[in-house]
């Protein structure tokens, strides 16, 4: 299938340290743009703009997220059971947990994944299936968001760069452009391997392939997540008085999750919170501050909605070392984004 032993395959002739400093300096980049626009727009101007939200927004978007993420537990189930892994619900919620809670929390060379992998397999779960069910789990995660960005590609085409929108519209084109300027000379080793990639995804959807039910189960899944987060990012901006339809919101969020795809940010820090701050500002006529702080609101949402995984790392840590197996064409910075 897709297991990988050592170096990921997708790196090709990038070094693993390498594509780590591709990613730190990504992320350093990133999170001086975001240090930016908060001294831009002020913290008071922020602060304001957070305490307009209803205590009662905060507590129902913390509940969509968590039920978001047991929606990807369950997704996971049902691929795995569907390939004949006899993992329980309860396990794979604690180990989704577990992995969302790594790649929040702890350093970026331990990832999601790795931790998922590893629960797996000390549960003694065949370690082949369990790693290209997690590259199926990406691929219905991906196929979901691509589906919904119909509802957010059209504002795109119909920007219309007057005087008013002229500094905002390509301001956020050269920070999208900075935050891209780690990749450097490797781009092009990049995007050769990206064909490899798909080769190898293809593989390993393989044994999925007669299991029309279960891929339709797990995207039925997806879409549950989706709209927990969607909901919640629109439950941020309606209570700072921004009226985004949230069919809008899923597709412009659609953007930001495909943007922060990109292998150049850890974990997307910075890069997510940059990139939707501009895709809402500029395509959904959202005030920046609002923008800004319903990243930074998600952001911290994501984090806290993954803290129940800190009560079952420990044993499943153990459980990485020695083992370099790992996804193909998944990182940890796609973690937090299922």
């Amino acid at each position: 299938m897709c297991t990988l032993t050592g170096k990921p395959k997708f790196l090709g002739k990038i070094s693993a340290r390498s594509a780590f400093v591709i990613r730190l300096g990504g992320t350093l980049i990133a999170g001086i743009l975001l240090v930016y626009l908060l001294s831009q727009q002020g913290w008071q101007e922020i602060g304001a703009a957070v305490r307009q939200i209803p205590v009662w927004r905060f507590v129902l978007a913390l509940a969509l997220i968590l039920i978001s993420r047991l929606a990807v537990s369950g997704r996971w189930y049902v691929l795995l059971r569907s390939a004949g892994v006899g993992m329980s619900l309860g396990q794979s919620i604690r180990i989704n947990f577990a992995g969302l809670f790594a790649s929040n929390f702890l350093p970026t060379t331990i990832g999601g994944d790795v931790i998922r992998l590893a629960g797996a397999v000390q549960l003694n779960y065949d370690t082949v299936i369990s790693a290209a069910s997690l590259v199926v789990d990406r691929l219905v995660g991906m196929a979901g968001m691509a589906m919904i960005l119909p509802f957010g590609l059209p504002r795109f085409l119909m920007i219309e760069v007057g005087e008013t929108s002229f500094y905002q519209f390509y301001q956020a084109r050269l920070i999208a452009c900075a935050a891209a300027l780690p990749l450097g000379k490797w781009w092009r080793t990049i995007l050769e391997r990206s064909s490899k990639v798909f080769r190898q995804l293809i593989k390993a959807i393989s044994i999925w392939i007669g299991q029309p039910k279960a891929l339709a189960i797990s995207l039925l899944y997806s879409w549950v997540h989706m709209v927990c987060i969607f909901g919640a990012i629109w439950l941020f901006f309606g209570g700072m008085g921004q009226d985004i339809p949230i069919l809008l919101v899923g597709g412009l969020y659609g953007l930001v999750y495909f943007v922060t795809l990109l292998p150049v940010s850890i974990n997307g820090y910075g890069l997510q919170e940059v990139s939707m701050t501009f895709i809402f500002s500029v395509m959904a006529g959202a005030t920046v501050q609002s923008s800004l702080s319903a990243a930074l609101l998600f952001r911290t949402a994501m984090m806290l909605g993954s803290l129940p995984g800190a009560a079952f790392v420990p044993g499943l840590l153990a459980g990485t070392k020695g083992r370099s197996e790992v996804v193909a064409g998944t990182n940890a910075s796609a973690s937090q984004r299922q």
